[in-house]
């Protein structure tokens, strides 16, 4: 399943309750996910991990299609052609993020 597939497939699963509660309240639930996962990696089985990763996903998706935005297309924008940085397809940049 690609992005596009996937970010419709949570648009209707839960675009109703999704609009409902809003943009503000769906990044506290992604962020919430992303600490829960920061715990699996820390110390989960692989299949927690797996489960956690997904749920980040989703929640992503859920923000995306509450903003109007495209995943995939927004990927393919910003890193389809390489680098953001330096341009090329396996980084040369010389600074590393902390």
């Amino acid at each position: 399943m690609g992005i596009s597939e996937f970010q419709q497939i949570i648009e209707r699963m839960y675009s109703a309750k999704d609009r409902k509660r809003g943009s503000a309240p769906t990044f506290m639930w992604l962020m919430e996910e992303v600490g829960e996962l920061a715990t699996a990696v820390r110390e989960g089985s692989h299949e927690e991990k797996e489960g956690e990763f997904a749920d980040v996903m989703a929640w992503l998706a859920t923000l995306a299609n509450i903003e109007g935005i495209d995943l995939a297309a927004a990927v393919r924008a910003k890193y389809g052609e390489g680098c953001p940085g330096c341009g090329d397809m396996v980084c040369q940049c010389h600074h590393e993020k902390p």
